[in-house]
């Protein structure tokens, strides 16, 4: 994750915190709800969970049979979900390689992956720029999948709990995948299931053969 307030330092002081206090509830945190209704019916390939965190979506993924690229810039996060997936068995954990990148630089090898999933990243720059670099891993046929929590709830007008981050949203993705290469298959705005905790944008792409 990347955020020009909350650099490397600043997020290892998060996790460390984060896992000193509530470790338990940090490891039985589910795997994002629209990841699962969105890509459960995938064929498993390779993935690439950008933006990995305490590694609950890339677990999921090992678990229905993907090879998965996990990769975030928090040392304390990767050492936490591996531990995590070790306990799952070798099954899962053999099937996830932990990679410490940073994505406000780090660039996925060209059309290398069935799958490329970003979720709540906080973007330091242009998230059109990080949205294309990401889909450059993206193979033939293959699935960028992105959310973003917005920063105002669409229902109250309220600033949520993303109110001070850039995040990204479903016109900065569109903007930047060009329907000619991409087909689009949601872009959209939900709300959170929990009252009162605001929105996300939701889009889901096919890199076009």
């Amino acid at each position: 994750m990347t955020d020009p307030t909350l650099d490397r330092e600043s997020w290892e002081r998060r996790w460390e915190q984060a896992l000193r206090e509530h470790g338990d509830k940090v490891s039985n945190r589910p795997p994002n709800e629209y990841l699962l209704a969105e890509i459960g019916d995938l064929q498993p390939g390779v993935a690439l969970d950008a933006g990995c965190g305490h590694g609950a979506e890339a677990i999921w993924l090992a678990a229905a049979g993907w090879r998965v690229t996990a990769l975030d810039f928090s040392v304390t996060a990767l050492e936490h979900a591996r531990s995590t997936a070790r306990t799952l068995g070798d099954d899962i954990a053999k099937g996830i390689d932990w990679v410490e990148g940073d994505l406000g630089t780090w660039t996925p090898p060209p059309r290398a992956f069935d799958l490329v999933s970003c979720l709540y990243v906080h973007v330091a720059g242009s998230v059109g720029e990080m949205v294309t670099r990401l889909g450059s891993g993206v193979a033939p046929g293959g699935t960028l999948f992105l959310v973003g929590h917005l920063p105002v709830d669409p229902a109250t007008g309220a600033p949520s709990p993303a109110a001070e981050q850039v995040q990204v949203t479903v016109d900065a993705a569109l903007e930047v995948l060009d329907p000619g290469a991409w087909e689009i298959l949601v872009s959209e705005e939900r709300l959170r299931s929990a009252a009162g905790t605001g929105a996300d944008a939701v889009v889901r792409a096919v890199r076009r053969p």
